[in-house]
């Protein structure tokens, strides 16, 4: 009899951790650019869309590569008529949710490349999730916007 409770909780146990397992958030990284600039910029703008593709929420926390300096998560946002950029502490994604990170809204903001980062290069940025103890990484191609004059400025 005490065997048999035993097992029964054993397997309710077994049953919550599995599912508390399976229940994630998990980043993906889809389109991941960061805008060409002039030789010797000290600061350069990446963008990428992050969608949850897992089935719980997720937050991300951060942003870091070896690339950079340092990286941090910026908004764009119009306070008086102007333009200004303000640091954010995190993004939080439902499931199935997608972010755009880009020109004029969310973005991430690159600071003192520690190499020259010419159109067709790529830089590994590494986004940390939840606690920071998990992190997703994706390579950024350095290209134009879309849009742009890729001879203007030469």
């Amino acid at each position: 009899m005490i065997q048999r409770r035993l097992s029964s909780l054993l397997l309710i146990a077994a049953a919550a951790f599995a599912g508390a397992v399976h229940a994630d958030g998990r980043l993906a990284i889809e389109d991941a650019w960061i805008r060409a600039a002039p030789p010797g910029a000290a600061m350069l703008a990446g963008y990428a869309t992050l969608r949850n593709a897992g089935d719980a929420p997720l937050v991300v926390r951060g942003a870091r590569s070896d690339a950079f300096g340092s990286v941090s998560m910026h908004a764009t946002r119009i306070e008086d008529g102007v333009a200004r950029m303000r640091e954010i502490e995190a993004i939080t994604l439902a499931p199935g949710e997608r972010v755009v990170l880009e020109p004029g809204g969310r973005h991430l903001m690159l600071m003192r490349p520690a190499r020259e980062l010419a159109r067709g290069a790529a830089a590994a940025i590494v986004f940390e999730v939840g606690d920071g103890a998990s992190t997703t990484t994706a390579d950024f191609i350095v290209r134009d916007a879309p849009g742009a004059d890729p001879h203007a400025g030469h």
